[in-house]
This record gives structure tokens, sequence and C-alpha cells, in this order.
């Protein structure tokens, strides 16, 4: 599922970042410039609809959520719901002395080349509970997402004002990344309701579909 571990990527990306300039922005000019080249998409590749699909609801979910690192590609993160917000989180679901944290737990999620995430469910996907109940929620908003817009690519999150500093810079590069996908594979221009017609009916197909194979 995983790209390789996220030290060795980084060293990848280290020497592409050392000539970045400055950009007037709130972390500092060269600090953007540099973070901007990191979150940049690698690899990126045609992908069948179903494919591009789970990758585009994955990664939104994951962004939505609260974190205040800038994430490694290659790594595992852990994604929680509780109280009706998600958060990614550095500590796995064992390492928690807390059974209420534990049946919070979404799933392990990992940053790959071509900026998009991918979610490894837990066991409490698929079970009656608050987990599945938000997940549920955060599909039908993605489905509303797309009914809204004529085509796909105009709700890409090219750029979102309201996100935190990290999760606005990963957005913007998931958005090229899917972008560069549907071009690569002659697929700009499709209607949003083309879209909607792949569609699986529930969200845990999202999850455990075909986003995971070939990672």
């Amino acid at each position: 599922m995983t790209k390789g571990p996220g030290k060795s990527v980084t060293r990848g990306r280290s020497s592409e970042l050392a000539e970045a300039g400055p950009n007037p922005q709130g972390k500092g000019q060269t600090g953007f410039l540099l973070d901007w080249a990191y979150s940049s998409p690698r690899g990126v590749v045609a992908k069948p609809a179903p494919q591009l699909l789970a990758d585009y609801f994955t990664s939104l979910l994951v962004l939505s959520s609260s974190f205040k690192f800038k994430p490694v590609f290659g790594k595992d993160y852990y994604l929680y719901c509780e109280g009706g917000r998600w958060s990614l989180s550095l500590i796995s679901p064992g390492e928690w002395n807390d059974s209420a944290r534990r049946r919070a737990f979404v799933g392990t999620c990992v940053l790959h080349e071509d900026s998009t995430w991918s979610i490894d469910p837990s066991d409490n996907i698929g079970q009656r509970g608050h987990v599945q109940d938000q997940l549920a929620t955060f599909y039908d908003g993605f489905i509303d997402k797309l009914r809204s817009k004529r085509l796909l690519e105009d709700g890409l999150p090219i750029y979102e004002a309201g996100l935190p500093y990290y999760q606005r810079l990963f957005a913007a590069a998931l958005s090229r990344s899917l972008h560069a996908s549907l071009r690569k594979g002659d697929q700009l221009g499709r209607s949003a309701e083309t879209w909607l017609e792949r569609m699986p009916q529930d969200a845990d197909r999202l999850l455990h579909g075909p986003s995971k194979q070939g990672r």
C-alpha cells in the first residue's frame, strides 16, 4: 500500500528544494516555496474512474481532518473521528490507553508520491456506530459537492482559504495531481453526472476500493 519509507522519499525531494527562491507568503518567502515544491505531485498517471474517485474521496477526508504537522510521504498516520471531528495523528490506536479512542479509529493513512492519500480502513468501518455514521455524512457531502458542479475538475480544491496551512498546501497539491491524471487519461470535460454514475453507493467501498491497488 505504501510507496516505501518516508525517509528515503524525503531525501529524494530535499535535493530538489535547495534552489527554491523567495515568495511573500505567511510562512516566509523561502519557506513557502520549499513547502510548495515539497508537496508537489510526482509520478502522476492516468487512472480509471473508480480509482480516481476513490483517491479524491479519501484524500479530501484526510485533508478535512485536524493536524498541525507537515506530512511525510510514505509514512503511516492514523485517522480518528471523535465528537463529529476528524483528526490525523502520529499515534496508532494500540498506543492509546483509551478504549474510546480506539473505537474512534478510522484507518491508517499514507500520503503517496502523486500527492493523493489512501486509507487502510479499521475494523470500525462497516460496523454500526459513530465512526460509520460520520463517514456516511462525509460521503453524502462529497456526493453533493460533485452534483453541484458541471465538471469534476470544477470542484477541485485549488485554493481553500479556510483551511489551515498544511491542509491548504496539500489540497492544492491534490488538485494538481488529479487534474494531471484527468488530462493524461483524456477525462477532462466530462460532466459531473457522468462521474456520479461511477460512484459506489456507500463510503465503505471507496475506502476498500481500487485506490489501494498497486500502492
